[in-house]
Order: C-alpha cells, then structure tokens, then sequence
C-alpha cells in the first residue's frame, strides 16, 4: 500500500500542484478506468479511448499548478467527454463506430413527409430556372453547393456584397411564389 492511498482527492490536488508526481499517479490510478469505460462506451473501439484517457491526463498534469476544482473525478469526466467530441469531430473515429447505428429509410417511414420535400424541392428548382441568369448562378452556388459569400464572389469575380443582395433577391422572390403556393393550397 503507498501512502497515498490515505489521501483525499483534495489533498491529492494540493500534492499534485506542488509537483508530487506520486499525487498525480494515485490520481491516475483511482480515476482512470472510469474514464477509460466514458470514452469507450461512446467510442467503442479501445485504442482511441485510452488516446482520450491519456490526452487528458496529460493535459491534466501540464495545468495542475492552475486547477481549481471541487470533484476530480467530475472535471476529469467532463474532460473525457469534451476530447472524446472532439476525436470525434476530427475524424479519428473508424468507420465501425458508424456501423452501429441504425440506418433509417426516411422515405418509408415517412412517406407523406418525402412527398411534401420532393414537390417542394421541384418547385423550388422550377423557381430557381425563371430567376436572371447572375441571381441563379449566385442562388445554386449557395444553396447547392454550400459556398460562402466569399467563395462565390471569388469564383464569379462579383463583390460579396453583391452575392448578398442577389441571394436575398432570390430569397424574396422565393417566399412570394410560395406564399402564393400555400394560397393556392389552402384553397
């Protein structure tokens, strides 16, 4: 048994911030399978969660001189699920986590809802094809091909406040045809 073991979490901290490298490893022994099973109940895959675990230990070390905390286990669970977002996000994620869930056909389980998107995605393009030539342009580089203001302009040799005002043009004359739409609809 090392002395350690005796030590309240808080006076770990104290220990710890002073450099007491043995702190830090008790720390690290009482919390790490916890953490460990946090990311792997997310992640599924074994090496990335003990990256997770060890990303954060490490980070928890290098700040341990700044760190003003209450419960090291729930800042250190926090910190887990904020790096494992983040793992996530930067795309080290295999394509197995993927293969869990479940793929939905939205069309068949909604099929009414897929009717309504379809003919309102038909009348829109129908709307896009009766705007001005520059207006469309700008309106399909937005809308379908999800470019910024600042790319169009660029690829267009346009001011990006000129992208603007053709998108909201195109945007206004959008809700006037499907505002008369819904008239109609409603009808």
């Amino acid at each position: 048994m090392n002395s350690y073991e005796v030590f309240t979490d808080q006076e770990l901290i104290v220990s710890m911030k002073s450099g007491n490298q043995a702190a830090f490893e008790e720390i690290y022994e009482r919390h790490w399978a916890v953490l460990y099973r946090s990311a792997y109940n997310v992640l599924r895959e074994e090496a990335g969660s003990l990256d997770v675990v060890q990303e954060v230990f490490i980070w928890f070390w290098e700040h341990r001189e700044k760190l003003e905390l209450s419960s090291i286990k729930a800042y250190l669970l926090t910190a887990v699920k904020y790096k494992v977002a983040n793992y996530i996000r930067s795309g080290k994620v295999r394509a197995s986590f993927y293969e869990g869930i479940p793929k939905v056909d939205l069309d068949s389980a909604f099929p009414n809802e897929a009717l309504e998107v379809k003919e309102l995605s038909a009348m829109i393009r129908h709307f896009t094809e009766e705007l001005p030539d520059r207006c469309k342009e700008v309106f399909r580089l937005s809308r379908q091909e999800y470019l910024t203001n600042k790319e169009i302009a660029e690829r267009l040799g346009i001011t990006e406040k000129t992208v603007e005002n053709q998108i909201n043009k195109a945007i206004k004359k959008l809700k006037t045809n499907l505002g008369k739409f819904s008239v109609f609809l409603s009808l």
